[in-house]
């Protein structure tokens, strides 16, 4: 071999195999590591309207009991860096109504707010707002449900004028509006019809009383939506507002 090639050779000491094994596997870690920070950040950079999608299509698979398999420990680390929620849910604290499990959801996935009655008062309404401002989830999902024990109390009060103890009164006026509106279509089922018509008076409310909430969503960069969750048969029934 000529010296010149010789010379063009690298002189490879142990002190630079050590430093460029370091390297490689310093190489080799920050990909991974970088790679579940992109994810876990994409997935809720995606439109309001394919977040519900992924909703609907979670529930098809629960109310089929066909849920995804899942490995709660994977990505765990990733998870306690940040969290990148697809739909900020409000949802009723009954405890049959589980948001995570009736949207087959993973951890991080949902940001989650329960008030019995599914209301939406100033506590709920500065959740929502740190999910859409802070979290940048692109959708808010208000989810009432079939036997709602709130909304039932609540007919009780506008129909039969019964009085509630405790500080039940505070909560129930807040469905008292949607079972006036209900009452007023004559429905065959009344307290149905009242589920309904309060997941709608929170859907347009909302609207109305954040500006922050109001400017996200004429701005398109969320959307509103909302159903009522079929306890018997496990399906999201969605609403028109």
């Amino acid at each position: 071999m000529c010296k010149l090639c010789e010379s063009s050779l690298p002189i490879l000491s142990r002190r630079s195999m050590m430093a460029g094994a370091a390297a490689l596997l310093t190489a080799s870690a920050l990909p991974h590591s970088t790679r579940a920070e992109e994810k876990a950040a994409a997935q809720n950079a995606i439109p309001p309207a394919e977040a519900l999608e992924r909703l609907m299509q979670g529930n098809a698979r629960y109310a089929a009991n066909t849920p995804n398999e899942r490995d709660f420990s994977a990505e765990r680390a990733a998870r306690a860096q940040a969290q990148f929620p697809v739909a900020a849910i409000v949802s009723c604290s009954d405890s049959r109504v589980v948001p995570d499990l009736v949207f087959d959801q993973s951890p991080g996935d949902l940001f989650v707010v329960r008030l019995a009655g599914n209301i939406v008062d100033d506590d709920v309404y500065a959740s929502l707002e740190y999910a859409v401002m802070v979290l940048n989830a692109p959708l808010v999902f208000i989810m009432g449900h079939t036997s709602c024990g709130a909304v039932e109390a609540a007919i009780k009060v506008v129909k039969d004028r019964v009085e509630l103890p405790g500080h039940l009164p505070g909560l129930i006026a807040a469905i008292e509006p949607a079972v006036i509106a209900a009452h007023a279509r004559h429905p065959s089922d009344l307290l149905a019809a009242a589920i309904e018509e309060n997941v709608l008076h929170g859907m347009k409310e909302m609207r109305k009383d954040s500006k922050i909430i109001a400017e996200a969503f004429d701005a398109k960069r969320i959307d509103i939506a909302g159903g009522v969750y079929d306890i018997a048969t496990g399906k999201v029934n969605l609403l028109q507002s």
